[in-house]
């Protein structure tokens, strides 16, 4: 498990990922992992597929443009996706600060 068991928003700083992209761990435990990733607009989540990675994203806020497996829709808050793992994905962000709460099992080592 993270640290704490709790997760307080203002004491986690951002941390810049580039092409106007930045991410929040909000918290994880080696079968779970929680992550804030928000968006400048237009800034792209480029596809990719996850090898063992299953992802379920939420839209915390804004909107965004999202393609799984060549399926393409706009979600907005409120709305999620889907991508098992092998499942090509990606997203490109419709508006400004749009922000995506997503969810990995198991956890993404990587990110930490």
């Amino acid at each position: 498990m993270s640290s704490s068991p709790f997760y307080r928003d203002a004491d986690t700083p951002w941390t810049e990922l580039g092409d106007g992209i930045r991410r929040k761990i909000v918290a994880h435990t080696p079968q779970l992992m929680s992550v804030l990733v928000q968006f400048d607009r237009g800034a792209v989540g480029t596809p990719h597929a996850h090898e063992v990675h299953d992802q379920i994203a939420y839209v915390v806020s804004g909107r965004f443009e999202a393609v799984i497996d060549g399926h393409k829709q706009v979600l907005q808050a409120g709305d999620a996706f889907v991508a098992v793992h092998g499942a090509q994905h990606g997203v490109v962000a419709l508006d400004q600060g749009a922000t995506l709460l997503d969810q990995f099992s198991p956890r993404r080592d990587d990110y930490l």
